[in-house]
């Protein structure tokens, strides 16, 4: 059994900190002393198992405008009801914002959280695809290689030898997991900024197209339409993201596409376990999938 720097039990501190029977009070008096000379503060959601009523996890999300974010929302919000957590939600800032409202949080925006501070230095926060590890922040990757890998495949036994890669000003990691596929594959892919337009795009002769995203996949179909660009027999399209909508699309969109469902679980999990206490496993991985449709 480990012991705590009270030299004694963690269920022993739990019942001190949480004022339950069971303990004697010297033992207690002894745990809080330790508790106050290091700072501890007893973690509310780790308090919320016990008393399930005061559970409530905050929940950070990117622009709701945009689907994926939406769906992850709606897919922690039915998620968390089953478990019987309330759910805040915030706009993306610092998580201090929520101190005080929420026992745990849940970031997906696409930006690194913030820690939470002195104010609550126990508050179990889970990142969702961060762009930077955080000490202390649980999180959930994305593993996108494999996926990408089929994708690149796909595309090359379709005819594709002058790819395009369309991504952020700053370089994500989707883009840099294309470019890598490629040239595992000996192809040399181009990479321009996620919103040039097909105008642009048709100088460079592209016989494939990687969309920074599905809403980014969707633009160019439209544009490639409206230029009389023949989908795919002319230009390949895929995107990234998996939302439900790009089965609705004509050309239905070919996608790497992730299980959102997977990925909330994987998140709340994480959540219960950082409420026991640090020192744990922080990371869970969720894989994309290549998704074959009609455009590629």
């Amino acid at each position: 059994m480990s012991r705590t720097p009270a030299g004694v039990s963690r269920q022993t501190v739990t019942r001190a900190v949480n004022d339950m029977p069971g303990i004697n009070p010297g033992t207690r008096e002894r745990v809080l002393a330790a508790a106050r000379e290091l700072n501890y503060h007893p973690s509310r959601f780790g308090r919320g198992l016990v008393k399930p009523s005061a559970r409530t996890l905050g929940l950070v999300v990117g622009d709701l405008t945009n689907p994926y974010y939406a769906d992850l929302a709606a897919t922690v919000l039915r998620l968390a009801a089953e478990r019987g957590w309330n759910v805040v939600m915030a706009e993306p800032g610092s998580v201090a914002d929520l101190v005080g409202a929420a026992d745990a949080v849940v970031g997906f925006t696409g930006l690194a959280l913030e820690p939470p501070g002195a104010g609550a230095p126990n508050l179990p926060v889970v990142e969702i695809d961060p762009p930077r590890v955080h000490p202390g922040h649980g999180r959930i990757e994305f593993e996108r290689l494999t996926a990408t890998r089929d994708a690149v495949r796909h595309l090359l036994e379709r005819g594709t030898r002058r790819p395009v890669v369309l991504d952020a000003a700053s370089r994500s990691s989707r883009g840099r997991t294309f470019l890598e596929a490629f040239g595992e594959a000996g192809v040399d892919a181009v990479v321009v900024d996620r919103d040039t337009p097909w105008a642009d795009l048709a100088e460079l002769s592209p016989d494939a197209l990687v969309a920074f995203n599905d809403l980014e996949g969707f633009r160019l179909l439209r544009e490639l339409r409206a230029h009389g660009v023949d989908v795919p027999g002319d230009v390949r399209v895929v995107g990234v993201d998996g939302l439900a909508v790009g089965d609705f699309v004509t050309p239905r969109l070919s996608t790497l596409a992730i299980d959102l469902a997977e990925v909330g679980r994987a998140a709340l999990d994480l959540v219960a376990e950082l409420s026991e206490g640090p020192g744990r496993n922080l990371t869970r991985v969720v894989p994309h999938r290549f998704v074959v449709r009609d455009s590629t």
